[in-house]
């Protein structure tokens, strides 16, 4: 379960990835926190998912089985789907969009965040350059 959890989660983190740096552009943000846009990409995210559970794996479980005779593979129905293999519940790509709406709407969460901490966090780099800067300089002398 773990593991499902932390595959199904990759594709959140793909789309967080780019949050700090995108957290200042307002279009950004505003598609994070847009209802439409989450449905839209939840239901993309469902859609695809469900199109991969229903992928036939019979046919390249027959080839790996014809190269690997004592492979598990000899054991695969013709008509198996990944899913059926993966043994997932019919409902996992609507869970997974589920997810994924709640996850781009905590990710509009923290970019708002970000953006409105941005500013301060520039100001305490610049500080923290400034004293650095400063202590190089005593450490010279």
């Amino acid at each position: 379960m773990t593991r499902r959890l932390s595959l199904a989660a990759l594709p959140l983190i793909v789309l967080a990835a780019p949050l700090p740096a995108a957290a200042a552009d307002g279009d950004a943000l505003a598609v994070l926190n847009d209802p439409a846009a989450q449905d839209q990409m939840a239901d993309t995210v469902a859609a695809l998912v469900d199109a991969l559970m229903r992928l036939n794996v019979g046919p390249l479980a027959e080839a790996v089985a014809r190269v690997d005779p004592e492979s598990d593979a000899a054991y695969i129905p013709p008509d198996a789907t990944l899913g059926e293999l993966a043994g997932r519940d019919p409902d996992y790509g609507e869970r997974l969009g589920r997810d994924l709406r709640a996850g781009t709407r905590m990710a509009g969460h923290m970019a708002a965040a970000v953006a409105a901490y941005a500013p301060l966090l520039k100001d305490m780099a610049r500080d923290m350059a400034a004293q650095w800067e400063r202590e190089r300089d005593a450490a010279r002398r």
